[in-house]
């Protein structure tokens, strides 16, 4: 990042602290995150602004609280392999991809994906591995997983994301349709405990249909 992009990732950073958010590891990686990478240069001056903005293929880019939010909810487990659905852009991954193991993510939009990829691989992020695909199903011969995040809105839990989660998996979630709450789900052997964190506003998540 150039001096300028530096100074306001760490504005940004210092915003989301103020904002409530807490874990100081995910607040570093914030503030070393190119964010404007994973825009079109038309929107690079609205980067390090706490808002969500457009991708194309009507997708978006989540706002940053929402992004430190999610990661700091499924960080609380301490897990080393993760489950992303809904590569989008990219910088969710990005996010994550510095802050656990090993991470596996799922895109059903093809153009985006490619893009997710170079992306990533420009900043030498290489501990994901993406796939082409729906997200409703996962990715069932990569799993079990320690945790589970979703950045689209699912009308109701996958079933086949709770079965995709380690015992002791966290699962993070918005679910709803016009009135979306962020879930955490804990699997605790076959039981399944739900938390509902905050109201948010996703994309749909779209069941079966590949792009």
């Amino acid at each position: 990042m150039n001096g300028v992009a530096t100074t306001a990732a760490l504005n940004l950073a210092r915003h989301l602290q103020g904002a409530g958010i807490v874990n100081a590891d995910v607040l570093s990686v914030v503030a070393k995150t190119p964010r404007e990478l994973f825009l079109d240069a038309a929107l690079g001056h609205k980067a390090y602004e706490n808002t969500a903005l457009p991708i194309g293929q009507g997708q978006t880019i989540s706002q940053p609280y929402i992004v430190a939010r999610m990661t700091e909810l499924l960080l609380e487990s301490h897990p080393k392999r993760v489950l992303e659905i809904g590569t989008g852009s990219g910088y969710q991954a990005a996010i994550l991809a510095q802050l656990v193991d090993e991470l596996c993510t799922v895109e059903r939009i093809k153009s985006l994906q490619i893009q997710a990829r170079q992306r990533l691989k420009r900043l030498d992020l290489h501990n994901v591995s993406f796939k082409y695909g729906d997200g409703w199903k996962g990715w069932a011969n990569k799993g079990p997983f320690d945790a589970i995040m979703v950045t689209a809105a699912a009308s109701s839990v996958p079933q086949a994301l709770l079965q995709q989660l380690a015992d002791g998996g966290v699962l993070v979630i918005p679910v709803g349709d016009e009135v979306q709450q962020l879930m955490r789900v804990v699997r605790q052997g076959d039981q399944f405990h739900s938390q509902t964190i905050e109201m948010v506003k996703f994309v749909p998540l779209v069941n079966g249909e590949l792009a």
